[in-house]
């Protein structure tokens, strides 16, 4: 198929199957006049490919998933090299839980301080302390 039809069926451009091309991790097969032609598999390897971009993979992250499916295996994650990407965005994905889990923590102590605060001290804000000058004054 050529590369309109290729980038139809992958619900994405020719623009970003070219990118793929000069990232290394698309290859097109070439016909005599030039153009470019591609089978069943590169429709595979899209589909990988826009997978692991959707979990949050970058494309150098992706490169071992595609290397194994280029080499034949059943799937992407069928080699070594790509079962250690999975254990290192695994990682990467614990980490950030727990940064947002401690920053979640940090918050809702200001929060409930900045609450106390202003329940001991009600009126507390300029603003608010003039209005209700303001109103003991018209009565």
């Amino acid at each position: 198929m050529r590369i309109g039809q290729l980038a139809e069926r992958a619900g994405t451009t020719t623009r970003t199957l070219r990118y793929y091309e000069t990232r290394g991790l698309l290859r097109a097969e070439r016909t005599t006049n030039g153009y470019r032609t591609y089978g069943e598999e590169h429709l595979r390897l899209l589909q990988q490919i826009r997978t692991l971009q959707a979990f949050g993979f970058g494309l150098e992250e992706i490169r071992p998933f595609v290397e194994c499916l280029q080499a034949g295996h059943p799937a992407g994650d069928s080699c070594p090299a790509s079962l250690e990407v999975y254990r290192r965005k695994l990682a990467e994905l614990d980490d950030g839980i727990a940064r947002l889990r401690e920053v979640r923590a940090q918050i809702g102590a200001q929060l409930a301080r900045a609450e106390q605060e202003r329940a001991a001290a009600e009126p507390r804000c300029a603003f608010t302390a003039h209005q209700t000058e303001e109103g003991e004054k018209s009565t």
